[in-house]
């Protein structure tokens, strides 16, 4: 039998590689690491990459693997999930990794001014009736910019039409530069060689929507630090809730 929730959120506050600091209590625990990752952390200066929405971690370990000389951080607030990518982290002596527990809401605390190069967001919830939970919405955006470098990379990896359709339109809405984008990921040979390896990895999760029949898209875009960024106005239709194994909320069949 595996570990419950709470034996694993005690192993988590005994990880040197996980920080944990839920919306709860960071109003009174400031972070004093922010700015200071590279020097304090993880004693190098390679870049450093964010994966926002991580889950149980699967995708920032498999990264770290592949790119030893990039430093690489999970962010979740579901604990118990995390624990999965933090105890391989640690039992394979990966020192590229780390893991923080809190609120992607709050996510500029912990970051400085230029210390992120990339975000990756892999399979984030769509939020398909609100936009300002959208972890591609422009709510975000102006939060990555705080912390991401001018022109910093975001990626996004869903199953989700509508999560893709949304975030399409948001960044050409926006005029952002988009470097790669697919609509079927594993059947499109027109990636180039760096993002088709990047993109090999396949969490636990993805390899059923896979064998589900679900095609699995990607975009790859840049963020600018300056220019007012607005919010799209179009309808999407909605996706199958079936896909998600949830049943239908309501009698819509589109959002914005």
């Amino acid at each position: 039998m595996g570990k419950g929730k709470l034996a694993k959120f005690a192993d988590m506050e005994s990880y040197a590689n996980v920080f944990q600091y839920p919306y709860s209590v960071v109003e009174h625990v400031p972070f004093e690491m922010k700015g200071k990752w590279r020097e304090q952390y993880f004693h190098n200066d390679n870049p450093i990459v964010l994966e926002l929405g991580c889950g149980k971690g699967e995708y920032t370990v498999e990264l770290a693997k592949l790119y030893p000389d990039v430093n690489f951080i999970g962010v979740d607030i579901k604990g118990a999930r995390m624990w999965t990518g933090a105890t391989q982290a640690l039992n394979e002596g990966l020192k590229n990794v780390a893991f923080l527990r809190t609120n992607i809401e709050i996510i500029e605390r912990f970051f400085a001014e230029d210390e992120v190069q990339e975000i990756w967001l892999t399979f984030s919830d769509p939020q398909m009736k609100n936009p300002r939970k959208r972890l591609t919405s422009t709510y975000f955006m102006e939060r990555y910019r705080k912390f991401l470098v001018d022109g910093g990379v975001i990626h996004l990896k869903t199953d989700s039409n509508f999560l893709f359709t949304y975030t399409s339109y948001m960044v050409e809405h926006n005029h952002l530069a988009v470097e790669e984008k697919t609509v079927d990921l594993y059947h499109d040979d027109n990636l180039s060689p760096l993002t088709s390896q990047l993109l090999s990895i396949q969490t636990y999760y993805e390899a059923m929507w896979i064998a589900r029949g679900l095609n699995i898209k990607y975009i790859k875009f840049r963020l600018p630090r300056e220019g007012q960024l607005e919010e799209p106005d179009v309808e999407i239709e909605l996706d199958d809730y079936r896909s998600y194994h949830r049943t239908k909320r309501s009698s819509l069949d589109k959002a914005k």
